[in-house]
């Protein structure tokens, strides 16, 4: 038999799968593909007929899966290049869109039927600046008015030592160094806001603001001894006192954007508050001044560059005192705020405050008939001083960790300290810093704070720290005992141990009035507190602080005793919020605080056998 040939068929098979080969392509690619038909017999009878091979579906991939697979290769993976929202352009529409311009778009509710009250707070509200003011629209069409109201009521009653009058008293025999100590106050503070606004403030600064802030206060205060409360003990045992003042009056006016994003530099001129850093240690008022701000990169830079001079305040209300020149106290401050630094969600802060006190001449009595500058202590003379802040402050959240924290060192000279009767240098320290966690609806805090205390009054150099005009909101602020009353030092000159809205024992006559003083006995602060959200309108909250002396020479001489004990006490208190409609339209604040007086503060009022100090107050805020 004749061998049969191979080489027909090998050529027959060659042509079969290279005309294959296109619909094995095909049915790669296209998912649903229709069958490749047939090819056609070649003519020799020899030549087999081959079958084309089934078409294959494509492969699916999820949403999640951006790779495929070649036969015989790896998976090729195709990973998309990190993006910064903040280096995405703004899209450009390649048609422009037909659209219907609308020249007065905060009406658009108004055309469609929506009709609000004109004191209704929470729509929109032509005088709380929500639409257009119509009187100003001969200046232009975006001019705002926004008005605001604010009744801050108090009561409050507190056990504090007090002396009995030194000329006379009302109980005879009364020569001890203290007398009764029980004191009731009622405050009503009424607190008004005018603003006028021109520019569209939806994604950027106005123009213009304009805005005057006028506060009105009528308070009473009964204690149980006379001269107490004023100087002339004909006086009495109680003082009803009102007065009027200006909080804000300031020109706001904006300079300039640098970016697409509004990133600006603005100044404001006037009457403005200012507060140095994220919780008050330093520099918290309202006092008279410029200050250049703005912001760079997005808002990830913020500054401040201000200079200001203080203004005199009224002495029970510690409203502005416009009757009175304005104080040769003079504060020049700079600072610069980074967001996202050094990590998300955490803001850092460099500052730089200078603080000028020229009050060298004259003497300076307050409303009440007391002097207050200067001090009574020492050889109470005038004097002047120059102290520079340098600081580091932060806030923000490190993973579910909360901290703020404050790093502050104050350098500068004093012209004649009234103790050491010469010229000091200081050189002053202060750290705080909190940290907390949040449990869900709880809150649990730590705080720890450090103020560098004067162990020499006599040398050359002044190492106690003081601020210029403190309001700290730490270790319970307002409801802490010990940061929210005034304590006097009775026995030691007219200087108080600590001042009220201040956590620094700085031995002044007045927070309000008085000087920085930077030879006291410091302060070490440790203790923990909880806020607790048990509803949305009820919150509950306490603190406990161990308080202690850094040093306490300074307190011996002017006590003309054995420096007392740096056991200062314990301070333990507690408050509750109501907001019943879950708004700063109507709030309640209610506390109770008591210092627990440990073996220093036994030793400094050793005559005082009438336990612990306290205060409770009711505090009710109603806002439009």
């Amino acid at each position: 038999m004749k061998p049969r040939s191979f080489q027909p068929r090998l050529r027959a098979l060659c042509l079969a799968v290279l005309s294959a080969l296109p619909l094995i392509v095909a049915a790669q690619t296209t998912p649903a593909a229709e069958p490749a038909p047939k090819p056609a017999e070649p003519k020799d009878s020899a030549t087999p007929t081959v079958t084309p091979l089934p078409s294959v579906p494509a492969p699916t991939a999820t949403a999640d899966e951006i790779e495929r697979t070649r036969p015989g290769s790896q998976p090729l993976k195709y990973e998309l290049p990190p993006i910064d929202p903040r280096q995405v352009e703004p899209p450009t529409p390649l048609v422009q869109r037909e659209s219907v311009s609308v020249p007065d778009r905060w009406r658009i509710m108004d055309t469609l039927g929506f009709k609000f009250p004109w004191y209704d707070p929470y729509n929109h509200n032509v005088w709380k600046g929500d639409k257009p003011f119509e009187p100003f629209a001969k200046w232009g069409p975006d001019w705002f008015l926004a008005l605001s109201a604010i009744s801050d009521t108090l009561v409050e009653s507190r056990r504090l030592p007090t002396p009995p009058g030194l000329q006379s008293t009302e109980r005879p025999n009364s020569n001890n160094i203290f007398g009764r100590s029980r004191q009731n106050v009622f405050v009503e503070t009424l607190i008004l806001s005018v603003g006028v606004i021109k520019g569209n403030t939806t994604f950027k600064p106005p123009d213009y603001e304009f805005r005057l802030v006028p506060a009105i206060q009528v308070n009473h205060a009964r204690i149980e001894e006379v001269r107490g409360l004023r100087i002339d003990p004909r006086e009495g045992k109680t003082r009803t006192d009102n007065h009027v003042g200006i909080q804000e009056a300031f020109v706001d006016v904006h300079l300039r954007n640098v970016s697409d994003r509004y990133d600006f530099d603005s100044y404001r001129v006037g009457i403005q508050p200012f507060q140095s850093d994220f919780r008050g240690f330093i520099f918290q008022d309202v006092p008279f001044g410029v200050r250049l701000f703005g912001i760079r990169d997005n808002n990830l830079w913020q500054y401040n560059l201000a200079a200001f001079i203080r203004m005199e305040k009224d002495t029970n209300s510690g409203l502005n005192d416009l009757g009175r020149a304005p104080r040769k106290d003079y504060v020049i401050a700079a600072n610069a705020y980074r967001q996202d630094w050094p990590v998300f969600g955490h803001t850092t802060q460099g500052t730089v405050i200078l603080n000028i006190n020229r009050e060298k001449s004259g003497d300076f009595y307050d409303n009440n008939g007391f002097l207050v500058r200067p001090a009574v202590l020492g050889d109470s003379r005038p004097r002047n001083y120059n102290v520079a802040y340098f600081g580091v402050n932060g806030d923000g959240h490190f993973d579910r960790w909360n901290l703020t924290s404050s790093f502050y060192a104050a350098l500068g000279n004093d012209e004649r300290h009234p103790l050491a009767q010469k010229r000091q240098n200081i050189r002053a320290a202060f750290a705080a810093a909190e940290l907390s966690y949040d449990f869900s609806w709880l809150r649990v805090r730590g705080n720890a704070l450090l103020a560098s205390g004067d162990k020499d009054p006599f040398d050359s150099k002044a190492t106690g720290f003081d601020a210029i005009f403190e309001n700290p909101q730490f270790a319970g602020a307002d409801t802490s005992f010990f940061i929210r009353q005034a304590v006097p030092l009775i026995g030691g000159g007219g200087v108080t141990l600590s001042n009220r809205n201040g956590v620094l024992p700085s031995l002044r006559s007045s927070k309000d009035q008085g000087q920085s003083n930077f030879v006291n006995p410091g302060l070490a602060l440790i203790g923990m507190g909880a806020d607790a959200d048990l509803t949305p309108q009820v919150r509950v909250l306490g603190n406990i602080s161990k308080l202690n002396f850094i040093d306490t020479t300074v307190l011996g001489v002017l006590r003309n005793q054995a420096p007392p004990s740096k056991d200062l006490g314990v301070d333990v208190s507690i408050g509750a919020q109501y907001r019943p409609f879950m708004s700063q339209n109507f709030v309640l604040n209610a506390s109770a605080a008591a210092l627990l007086p440990g073996k220093g503060l036994k030793q400094l009022y050793e005559e005082d056998k009438r336990g612990a100090q306290y205060s409770v107050l009711v505090n009710l805020l109603l806002t439009y």
